[in-house]
């Protein structure tokens, strides 16, 4: 195999978190479908030049993605439509949605302090850690780099989302993915090489950049 046919095997993650959420006023949003704010023209058209042509769409079912990659198609960049994956979504906080964390701290008690003895992987109530996230968010990586591989995927999701698949590719512990800054409209890249075998997959991955602003 030469170089140049191993390198059009490679599948590039475009990895791109929604547009600001608004209205939430400190409460914990989760899975809730909260709208968001696409006025930002300037960044849109940035993301619009800066994102692959002939790409694949993916979103979450939560309308601040399908709403963002619609943003970014008008701001310039052609998108055919939108592979909605619900496993993309951003962590489930269950009963603690839509709550502040000093309502959930008196409504919740017991609940509330034994979150905060291990946050990444105990549950909120009713919900699931952000270890759970990541269980689910990976297979959903590995099954649409298999079906779309060699291509450009855009995927507009969220920022646990994209810890979740940065933990993934560089093998970090849950505690050092949430480290990672990942801002509203930034760019995460990696990509995904065939062969040898990695974390029990087919394959390794190669970063290429964390959290670019999209200007």
């Amino acid at each position: 195999m030469t170089a140049d046919s191993a390198e059009s095997e490679v599948t590039r993650w475009w990895w791109v978190r929604h547009a600001p959420v608004v209205g939430h006023d400190g409460r914990i949003y989760g899975q809730s479908d909260v709208p968001c704010d696409t006025s930002d023209s300037q960044a849109f058209a940035a993301l619009a030049a800066l994102l692959p042509e002939r790409a694949v769409w993916v979103t979450s079912h939560l309308s601040r993605t399908t709403l963002t990659a619609d943003a970014i198609a008008t701001a310039g960049l052609e998108a055919p439509g939108h592979v909605v994956e619900e496993d993309l979504s951003e962590q489930n906080f269950g009963h603690w949605q839509a709550m502040t964390w000093a309502e959930i701290q008196t409504g919740f008690a017991a609940e509330y302090t034994e979150f905060w003895r291990s946050p990444l992987a105990v549950a909120p109530l009713g919900g699931e850690s952000f270890t759970d996230l990541m269980a689910r968010v990976t297979p959903v990586i590995y099954r649409l780099t298999a079906e779309y591989r060699g291509r450009d995927i855009i995927a507009v999701t969220h920022g646990g989302t994209i810890r979740s698949a940065l933990a993934h590719a560089l093998a970090l512990t849950p505690e050092a993915a949430m480290a990672i800054k990942v801002d509203n409209l930034s760019v995460t890249r990696l990509d995904h090489v065939p062969g040898g075998a990695m974390h029990g997959h087919g394959g390794a991955w190669r970063v290429h950049g964390i959290n670019h602003p999209p200007r």
